[in-house]
């Protein structure tokens, strides 16, 4: 979503939000993991169809996060999702092993 809005926006703040809180929600706390999984490998797949059309004008488009107060330009910001993703997928990986899934 962040990487539209900088897309079709000039520097769009974006709105942070409370992933702590979401996590203490029914849906976090009682559901299977499958359906999230599901919804994860989906964005994925639009992401990349999505990240494979920029051209060089588009990798330097910005968004502002108002919270950590940065400016990030989206070639900055598909490093630091890189990250984060492969940080998530340990997160699962490790929950999934835990629960025995």
């Amino acid at each position: 979503m962040r990487f539209k809005l900088a897309l079709t926006e000039v520097d769009p703040t974006i709105r942070p939000y409370f992933e702590e809180r979401w996590a203490e929600l029914a849906d976090s706390k009682s559901m299977s993991i499958t359906p999230a999984l599901t919804m994860l490998e989906g964005i994925h797949q639009r992401w990349t169809v999505l990240l494979r059309s920029f051209n060089e004008q588009d990798i330097q488009r910005t968004f502002y996060h108002p919270q950590a107060g940065i400016r990030y330009r989206l070639d900055e910001n598909i490093a630091l999702y890189a990250w984060h993703s492969n940080h998530h997928l340990a997160h699962i990986t490790k929950l999934k092993e835990r629960k025995g899934w």
